[in-house]
């Protein structure tokens, strides 16, 4: 890139026209924001609410059909920085209406595949789609809102984007009652993409964005600059592991509600509505950020996750369920807290920080998702234990940020 715009190289940057609430584009971006949420994650997890069903249809392993999930996250991890820089020629916006549109027509397309090998290779050009969204839309937010409420608006995205992966599995799991599992994913796309021309027709144009000369040299020196930033490495890190382990649990937790306590497929999806939780929490975080402090806040969350997995271990039902819903909170409170730690430690090409963010979250999603099918191979708690113990480096982890003399504070009483 030869040119920077004031936003990229300013670390006070705040855009002068940012919208508040009293703009008309206002809710049309929060509007847009939450719709395209919802329709990207539920693109994104439209196969995890079914993956028993569909080790029954093809005859397989919980491990190979896992990878209908791993094969989209992964896809999206590899895909989320390129699309990133083409965001800055082309433009949040424009970036962001393809990628919900294109990715739940291919939505539509999964009911009609004939094998296992078929489902997995197109859910993995799906990723390829629908990393335009995450990708992008926490810098478009960035740039069009104004920085007085922009921590309000950021927590409601991610709260948002807990209710589209609710969906994305609810919708499924319920049809799964009168459907197998083609019908249930595509009762699910019709959803996907009626939403998704909401967001293309909803989402404000741009007013502080300015697009910018691609050149690989830049965009390299700007990427090796962030891997030398000591907090960003550690906060890079942390998504790795934390989605890594969440998105294990709730592969192979729907297995355990059928297979140990008897649950039905159909009432086994509606686990997923514990994603309510992580909307409350998420949205709640900017205050508690706040009034106690972002180390305080990541801390305490990873210690409550890292105490909800150790309920998991019991051999009751209610154990399991408050288990999931302490860990689900505790999860999105502690990602919702990170990621905006991120544009206050980079203090210049933010939109390449923020990529590189989400490229470590669906990293981890996707390759600790499927490493974790070999634990579940070994047992239920051979697979919680390997859980605890990646939030328990992400604990250590969260420690070493802010600097040693934080650490006291964190537990202090306020």
């Amino acid at each position: 890139m030869t040119s920077h715009s004031a936003q990229e190289t300013s670390p006070d940057f705040s855009p002068a026209d940012g919208l508040t609430p009293e703009d008309p584009g206002y809710r049309r971006a929060m509007v847009g924001a939450l719709c395209a949420g919802l329709a990207s994650y539920n693109a994104l997890y439209a196969t995890q609410a079914v993956l028993p069903n569909l080790t029954e249809s093809f005859g397989i392993n919980p491990t190979l059909a896992a990878l209908t999930v791993s094969a989209t996250t992964g896809a999206l991890a590899v895909a989320v920085i390129p699309t990133s820089i083409i965001s800055e020629r082309f433009g949040r916006r424009r970036v962001i209406q393809i990628s919900v549109l294109v990715a739940t027509l291919i939505s539509l397309l999964l009911a009609f595949l004939p094998s296992i090998g078929s489902l997995i290779a197109v859910r993995a050009v799906q990723g390829l789609a629908i990393a335009g969204v995450p990708a992008v839309a926490m810098a478009y937010l960035s740039e069009e809102i104004s920085s007085k409420h922009l921590s309000k608006v950021m927590g409601f995205y991610i709260a948002g984007n807990t209710l589209g992966g609710l969906i994305g599995r609810l919708i499924p799991g319920t049809a799964l009652e009168f459907f197998e599992w083609r019908g249930a994913v595509f009762t699910g796309a019709i959803f996907a993409f009626l939403t998704a021309i909401l967001t293309a027709v909803v989402l404000p144009a741009q007013r502080n964005f300015h697009p910018k000369q691609i050149t690989f040299s830049h965009e390299l020196s700007a990427l090796g600059g962030h891997l030398r930033n000591h907090s960003l490495l550690k906060l890079f890190l942390l998504p790795f592991l934390m989605m890594g382990a969440f998105v294990s649990l709730y592969n192979f937790l729907g297995f355990r509600l059928i297979s140990e306590f008897g649950l039905p497929a159909s009432l086994a999806a509606f686990v997923f509505i514990m994603y309510l939780s992580g909307t409350w929490s998420s949205a709640r975080a900017g205050t508690y950020i706040e009034k106690f402090g972002r180390g305080a806040v990541l801390t305490w969350s990873l210690l409550i996750a890292i105490a909800g997995l150790a309920l998991l271990l019991a051999p009751w039902l209610w154990a399991t369920l408050v288990g999931t819903l302490l860990f689900t909170a505790s999860f999105f409170a502690a990602h919702s807290t990170a990621s905006s730690w991120v544009g206050l430690a980079a203090t210049s090409d933010r939109a390449e920080a923020s990529s590189m963010y989400i490229l470590s979250y669906y990293l981890g999603s996707s390759l600790i998702g499927w490493v974790s099918g070999f634990f579940f191979h070994h047992g239920w708690p051979a697979l919680i234990t390997w859980l605890c113990a990646l939030f328990a480096i992400a604990f250590v982890v969260s420690l070493t940020l802010g600097g040693p003399g934080s650490v006291r504070a964190r537990f202090a009483r306020r």
